[in-house]
């Protein structure tokens, strides 16, 4: 098992929306994130300045790298973009969150 955490920035007076489309994700993408070996994925708001926190857990055989390839990846990153910041192919900005503490 692997855990990895990351921020991502949502642009201003979107969080309700964000949470609202989250809250609908589409079945195809919720089964392509546990197809690739994603599991216990969360995602937290800062409500004073609209960064994201992620964390999410990767099985050993995970084929992550693949996702930014997929139809149906590409198609949540055009929904989301008007929400975030994201790079130029519309995938969210990330910034590596380095782990500090961990109670097991």
């Amino acid at each position: 098992m692997d855990t990895h955490a990351f921020r991502m920035q949502l642009k201003p007076g979107v969080a309700e929306e964000y949470k609202r489309r989250h809250d609908a994700i589409w079945p195809e993408l919720a089964a392509l994130l546990r197809e690739a070996g994603i599991y216990d994925y969360s995602i937290f708001l800062d409500p004073d300045t609209g960064a994201l926190f992620a964390t999410l857990k990767l099985r050993p055989e995970n084929s992550r790298d693949t996702l930014p390839a997929h139809p149906v990846m590409r198609r949540w990153w055009d929904y989301m973009a008007d929400l975030m910041e994201v790079e130029p192919d519309n995938k969210p900005r990330e910034w590596p969150l380095t782990p500090m503490f961990h109670l097991p």
